[in-house]
């Protein structure tokens, strides 16, 4: 963040800041290569590891291209103030749910080994729906949803000085957004991490990169896809 806003104040005076900083950073690479290949659990995500991060950044410049185009636009441009909180929260939920389900597998179950009801195809929306204790954080997670938000919401309100609060409309249709997101992230994350499991992968090394990459995709689209409607009906 210290690089990016330095050259971005000072791209003009500096022009070749940008190439210097990633080329510091490239340098630095074989260094901490070394130093991850002296511990056996960062050892092995030195040749396992980088395959769903790479998917990740991928998925995640989708969503970047979604944001540009919308920002581009004049109307939409206060989109940027909310991204970062969709994203945010939807990420780190979706995160802890698929920490919960790895770590019950790894206690419960050798890799290649699932459930009996995960052996079949199934309702993936399921996951709402029973008392087991994947279920039950899941329900939590989806409930925490909209009063967290709210706190985000009128935060960072507060910490620009807006004088005026977030329209009723603004609001509603954000909040439905992230339901959305949370809510399908969910039932992505219990497929994932099963499906990952049965194939004999870590979830906890696989699992979360895609998720976060995939929540910033979902987030950006469908707040996009709000500010939208709201400029359409003229909030």
């Amino acid at each position: 963040a210290g690089c990016s806003f330095f050259s971005y104040s000072n791209i003009d005076s500096y022009p070749s800041v940008l190439y210097l900083v990633a080329l510091f950073c490239l340098c630095l690479v074989p260094l901490w290569v070394v130093i991850a290949s002296k511990h056996p659990a960062s050892q092995a995500l030195l040749h396992t590891g980088w395959t769903p991060i790479i998917i990740a950044l991928v998925i995640s410049s989708i969503g970047g291209l979604i944001l540009e185009r919308t920002v581009s636009d004049p109307n939409l441009a206060g989109i940027i103030v909310y991204a970062p909180i969709i994203n945010g929260i939807g990420g780190n939920l979706v995160s802890i749910q698929s920490s919960r389900i790895s770590t019950g597998l790894h206690l419960n179950y050798l890799p290649g080994e699932v459930p009996a009801d995960r052996r079949k195809c199934y309702n993936p929306c399921s996951i709402f729906f029973g008392s087991g204790l994947n279920h039950r954080s899941a329900q939590i997670l989806l409930l925490l949803v909209i009063p967290g938000q709210l706190i985000f919401l009128y935060s960072s309100h507060l910490m620009k000085g807006a004088k005026t609060m977030p329209s009723f409309l603004l609001t509603a249709a954000f909040l439905a957004a992230s339901v959305i997101q949370v809510f399908s992230l969910l039932c992505v994350a219990d497929c994932m991490v099963h499906c990952l499991w049965r194939r004999g992968k870590d979830p906890d090394s696989y699992s979360i990169p895609y998720l976060t990459a995939l929540g910033d995709l979902l987030g950006t689209a469908l707040l996009s896809l709000v500010f939208l409607i709201l400029w359409w009906v003229g909030d």
